[in-house]
């Protein structure tokens, strides 16, 4: 589902909430901002972003609707 704070800030290799957005932004990484201003990145954006092949595993997936 989500990256943890953790890896997100591994990722990023920033510790702050708006060092991470900026660099999320900027490498085109897709994340929304959580209540607690912190942004929140599905694993497998990152996984495919990476060039990860995904399984053949149903998983639950989640739908952003706008």
């Amino acid at each position: 589902m989500f990256m943890t704070p953790q890896e997100v800030a591994d990722l990023t290799g920033y510790q702050k909430p708006s060092k991470q957005i900026a660099w999320l932004t900027a490498e085109k990484f897709g994340f929304v901002v959580g209540g607690d201003g912190h942004p929140k990145v599905l694993r497998d954006v990152v996984l495919s972003r990476l060039g990860a092949v995904k399984t053949s595993k149903k998983e639950p997936q989640l739908r952003l609707t706008g």
